[in-house]
């Protein structure tokens, strides 16, 4: 019998979600910003999402024939989506381990928490944060700590060069400034 007609099992479906990969060593560094962004999404979802897709479901089941309720049949779909979300998040915020970054000591090299301008082989600027994996935006330049350019320029000085290991080779990419956001 083929995969797609037999019921997935608990333990499948979990394994099948599309969350953070778990970070080496088991340590999930995360910004104060990042944690209540968290919190709060977690708040929103336990108080004000889960309780109003609740009361719809109740709704739509006492209206009889619930397979070809839709109302029935999508609300029941978005509190497994729901209820997936909220396992995820707070699996993360028991994990997390928040940086004070207003505590950095080494403010001239890069570490946890820091905005880098660099410049790579083309001449072209750039900007990003190092932030945890759960708050990492590439569209907004916030980069996860455990990415390729992030573990290049850790540690790294303004106005060295550092190797940053690309799809198409090794790249090397220039520190023109360092700060953190206080």
């Amino acid at each position: 019998m083929s995969k797609a007609f037999t019921k997935e099992e608990e333990g499948e479906e979990e394994a099948l979600e599309q969350d953070a990969p778990a970070p080496p060593g088991g340590r999930n560094y995360i910004t104060r910003a990042g944690f209540e962004a968290l919190e709060a999404e977690l708040r929103w979802l336990t108080r004000v999402e889960r309780p109003r897709v609740v009361e719809t479901v109740s709704w739509a089941a006492g209206n009889g024939d619930r397979s070809e309720n839709g109302d029935y049949v999508y609300g029941k779909k978005r509190l497994g989506e729901i209820d997936r979300r909220l396992r995820f998040l707070m699996k993360r915020l028991a994990i997390a381990e928040v940086v004070d970054t207003t505590q950095q000591k080494n403010r001239d090299r890069v570490f946890f928490g820091a905005t880098v301008t660099y410049e790579d082989a083309r001449g072209r600027e750039r900007t990003v944060t190092i932030v945890g994996i759960d708050e990492a935006d590439a569209d907004h330049g916030r980069v996860s700590w455990i990415s390729p350019i992030a573990r290049a320029l850790l540690k790294a000085r303004a106005g060295e060069s550092v190797e940053l290991r690309t799809p198409t080779g090794i790249e090397t990419v220039e520190v023109i400034a360092i700060s953190y956001g206080d």
